[in-house]
């Protein structure tokens, strides 16, 4: 049995199938109240290590918050926003909210695109122009797409649900009626980190138009292995080279990297100091996992690779705006997926490895994974936020998983 089957008998209720404009203007007070709170901070004595081992370093927030309260611009990433298409729609109460960008080229394939935590429609918007319009990219008109982007209930410009019940499997389904509602009859789909929970779940729910799915971020973890990382248990012995690396990765997240999910999943209410302090919830998301960590602490240490200090802040600035540091939270209590373990996916996947992900699935623990493997990368860079931070192989990626599916 998947793990959608048990809701497979529940009735989504649509009271409102409109589907409605959408534009982003923040007004300027709630700009000037975050720099107030920003140069307002109370700041913590510095660590008394000299690496990250006790969190996000105090230099980093600190070059963070001067960055943000003096030379950031929200109407830079706000004037992107308004120009592309986006629009609202209440599917079973809660009002999603999307990107909708249609290819110019004929025959675009209609794939849906789900974020994760701590990201948002922030990480998808360097992918648009690359996968609706490839041939200002390189690539052929014949990988164009037509680019769906919503955001999570709870997240960014979306709903916040008022009752219990949005895991990622109601979610799915959600996802299923938006793409139905805007008359697509056959799409893909893909996501990473929560997206790829949700984006599984479609699969499972076998929608007649769902022809695929990609993810950078992939369910595989075999149950041997896991036995063997709850038991603390060294590597087995028969390990492939790819399998050792994955292990390595997943022993040290497991050891020193989930801490945050375990308190959303557990308690996200308690978070309240997330939705009073922008440096708090910007130090929280950066802690998501080391290599991310990693990647952010360079850029504002003057360093650059993939990310810069304005993406970092206009990401967390997103969630600041929306107040939804405790709402987007909430996912982590609402799900009981094993995050890591096959679900019994049968439909045409495409799995990329990004060396820097949390860990990078293996292609015999991918194979095993997903029966109809159609697609597996190894990718040379990369890591959680594939395609915020490296978009022209994330967009490669997804052009390659989907194109015998045209």
């Amino acid at each position: 049995m998947s793990d959608a089957a048990t809701h497979a008998d529940e009735v989504t209720v649509i009271t409102d199938d409109a589907i409605h404009g959408f534009e982003v203007n923040v007004p300027q007070e709630d700009l000037d109240d975050l720099r107030r709170r920003i140069a307002a901070t109370r700041w913590p004595g510095r660590e008394t290590v000299e690496d990250r081992t006790q969190g996000v370093q105090l230099a980093t927030m600190e070059a963070l918050a001067r960055h943000w309260a003096t030379d950031y611009d929200w109407r830079t990433v706000e004037a992107r926003l308004q120009a592309l298409p986006q629009f609202t729609t209440q599917i079973d109460g809660v009002d999603i909210h999307f990107i909708h960008v249609r290819s110019q080229h004929e025959g675009a394939l209609p794939v849906i695109v789900t974020h994760g935590w701590p990201g948002s429609i922030i990480e998808q918007l360097k992918i648009i122009g690359p996968l609706t319009d490839p041939t200002a990219y390189g690539a052929t008109a014949e990988d164009a797409f037509d680019v769906v982007i919503p955001s999570l209930p709870g997240h960014g410009y979306s709903g916040t649900p008022t009752a219990t019940g949005w895991d990622p499997i109601r979610i799915a389904r959600a996802w299923i009626i938006l793409m139905e509602r805007l008359g697509y009859t056959r799409y893909v789909a893909q996501g990473g980190d929560w997206g790829n929970a949700v984006t599984e779940q479609m699969a499972l729910l076998t929608p007649p138009g769902l022809l695929g799915i990609h993810t950078n971020m992939a369910a595989t973890i075999p149950d041997d292995i896991q036995r063997a990382l709850d038991a603390g248990d060294p590597a087995p012995g028969d390990l492939a080279d790819d399998e050792r690396y994955a292990w390595d990765q997943l022993v040290d997240f497991y050891q020193h990297g989930l801490s945050y999910a375990q308190e959303m999943g557990n308690r996200p209410q308690t978070l309240y100091a997330l939705g009073d302090s922008p440096v708090g919830l910007a130090a929280w998301m950066l802690d998501h996992d080391a290599r991310s960590l990693s990647l952010i602490a360079r850029v504002f240490d003057g360093g650059s690779e993939g990310l810069t200090r304005d993406d970092i802040l206009d990401n967390a600035t997103l969630y600041w705006l929306t107040n939804t540091a405790v709402s987007s939270a909430r996912l982590y209590w609402e799900s009981k997926l094993a995050f890591f373990a096959p679900k019994g996916v049968t439909l045409p996947t495409g799995v990329s490895a990004f060396p820097d992900e949390i860990y990078a699935a293996p292609r015999r623990w991918a194979e095993q994974a997903y029966p109809n493997l159609i697609h597996y990368n190894r990718l040379p860079k990369g890591g959680h936020f594939a395609a915020w931070e490296q978009p022209e192989l994330f967009s490669d990626e997804v052009r390659a998983t989907f194109r015998s599916l045209r």
